[in-house]
């Protein structure tokens, strides 16, 4: 427990560490916008050479494949598992102790994703004809799939790398390099797309060549970043390591922790392959939610595990609990517009964003249905990332993993029934149930576990943030509604239209917060004047 003499009230965390959390968070964000914007032209690319044909669902699958295990070896469990057991070595140890810590974890991480790349390789012929059972019927299309999760095995190998050095020094509270580097990743696959597929014979591959390239930019540019901070990890062979050993004991549950919505993605890629065009839906509904989910829900569980690691590492558990609320709110009070939004304007979005060259009217309005399906679930999504740190935090993986299974257990079944309603759109809406039920669970074990957190804080402010969302579903159903969505071209007409919309609809969700006196506006406000005074005082206008 904390000293008294420093205890914070429950309902905000102590100023310097909101301040530091709202910052990284903000940093984050930037950086996740630039990301999520040139992914955006990738997707509009893609989309545009390729549409929902049997060459894009072959490339979704394929992609699936060491994308799930992205998840599971390096940004869903390695990181979570690291992060905490990183974070108290640097406070208590010395620094050479945490370099050490650092490069027998890279060793060992090395050795095993390498094994694990060249395994893939061997057996993607057996992986794909289990994960794509609808493709069996067609031997080109199992083929083609085939060859491109062998292509994009490797990526496996740098994106593990890339997700230890963001850890790291995300643990340092370096978070500007981490968050830039998947700029770099989608600057490669872009290029890869414009510039070497049209001369290849099946055009489909120089994507899968830039997805691997793009994974060697995105590690390579965190490596100045250690260097500058001595912390560049080395070839250090020392499984029995003390540190190693925990962090492989808090992976082996977080495996399917932390990685539950990945898996559950998985569960419905297998199963869109009965649908012509199914994995493509699916892949761009979540493309679209993991906009407002990257720039806002993951930058804050980011920006967030490194404090809660610290403090749980002290024994503050009175800041501890206040931190987890903190997020919570911050979650909601970006969250819940955005899902509105998205749920209000599924159509425009997709018709504006993918609506082009063999991209069709009805892959639009397959694509909108499966975001509609998805963004429900929106703020389960968000929420369960800053619950789940919370746990890691405690270094407790193995709550996260048993709610994990019966989540997955419930979309399998959920997935199995809905589909023969809605299609490949019943799978997404499966996904988004099920990190529901996911959510719910871990909420109550942490409010046993912790006890005092202040979900009567929580509540209110995500019933502030409802009240304030009503000029955002008024102006969002206007814009959704006009005619012109409905005709060909007028493609600036059209962005005008959207993005005015959106933009008014932000400023008046802020003018009821403002009206209401939000305590989260309030902290938004504080970091930008404070940020705005340091520009002004740097050039010496104030």
């Amino acid at each position: 427990m904390s000293d008294p003499a420093v205890s914070v009230e429950p309902s905000r965390p102590a100023p310097d560490e909101t301040r530091s959390v709202v910052k990284a968070a903000g940093l984050i964000g930037v950086a996740t916008f630039s990301s999520r914007i040139l992914g955006f032209v990738r997707d509009m690319v893609l989309a545009r050479l390729f549409g929902a044909t049997p060459a894009a669902d072959a490339f979704f699958v394929a992609y699936r494949i060491p994308n799930l295990l992205r998840e599971l070896f390096a940004e869903g469990s390695m990181s979570a598992a690291f992060i905490p057991v990183f974070t108290e070595y640097h406070t208590l140890k010395t620094k050479r102790e945490a370099w050490e810590l650092a490069s027998a974890t890279f060793t060992t991480l090395l050795t095993i994703v390498t094994a694990v790349t060249l395994l893939g390789i061997l057996a993607a012929p057996g992986i794909v004809w289990l994960l794509a059972p609808g493709f069996r019927g067609s031997p080109d299309k199992l083929a083609l799939t085939t060859l491109l999760t062998q292509m994009m095995f490797p990526y496996l190998i740098f994106i593990s790398l890339a997700a230890l050095a963001m850890g790291i020094l995300n643990s340092l509270r370096a978070f500007a390099a981490p968050a830039f580097s998947p700029v770099f990743f989608n600057i490669f696959t872009i290029a890869c797309m414009m510039f070497l597929s049209p001369w290849l014979p099946e055009p489909i591959i120089g994507v899968a060549i830039g997805i691997v390239l793009g994974g060697v930019a995105q590690f390579a540019m965190q490596l100045p970043g250690l260097q500058g901070r001595g912390m560049l990890f080395g070839l250090w062979f020392r499984p029995g390591h003390p540190g190693v050993k925990r962090i492989g004991w808090l992976m082996v549950p977080s495996l399917l922790g932390l990685s539950v919505t990945q898996i559950n993605i998985t569960v419905s890629t297998i199963l869109a392959s009965y649908f012509a065009g199914g994995p493509t839906y699916l892949f761009y509904g979540m493309r679209l939610i993991q906009f407002p989910l990257g720039i806002f829900g993951v930058a804050l569980a980011t920006a967030i595990l490194p404090t809660l690691s610290a403090q749980a590492a002290r024994g503050a558990l009175d800041e501890l609990r206040t931190t987890i609320g903190f997020g919570l709110r911050m979650i909601f009070f970006i969250i819940l517009p955005a899902m509105v939004g998205l749920i209000l304007l599924r159509h425009p979005i997709v018709h504006l964003v993918f609506e082009h060259g063999s991209f069709t009217k009805a892959d639009t309005l397959a694509t909108a249905t499966a975001l509609l399906c998805y963004a429900v679930g929106l703020w389960a999504f968000a929420g369960v990332r800053i619950i789940v740190s919370a746990f890691y935090s405690l270094q407790d993986t193995r709550t996260p993993a048993v709610t994990a299974g019966i989540a997955v257990g419930a979309n399998i079944l959920l997935s199995l029934w809905l589909m023969t309603l809605l299609d490949a759109a019943g799978l997404a809406l499966a996904t988004a149930l099920a990190s529901m039920l996911n959510g719910s669970i871990l909420v109550a074990v942490l409010h046993r576990r912790l006890g005092r957190v202040d979900w009567g804080a929580i509540v209110r402010s995500a019933v502030r943030v409802l009240g304030a969302c009503i000029p955002v579903a008024v102006m969002c159903l206007w814009v959704a509604n006009a005619s012109l969505w409905d005709q060909d071209g007028a493609w600036v007409v059209k962005s005008a239209a959207l993005f005015g919309g959106i933009g008014i609809s932000v400023i008046g969700y802020l003018g009821v917060h403002i009206m209401l006196g939000s305590e989260e506006l309030d902290v938004v406000l504080g970091m930008v004047k404070r940020k705005l005074g340091r520009v002004a005082k740097k050039f010496g206008v104030a």
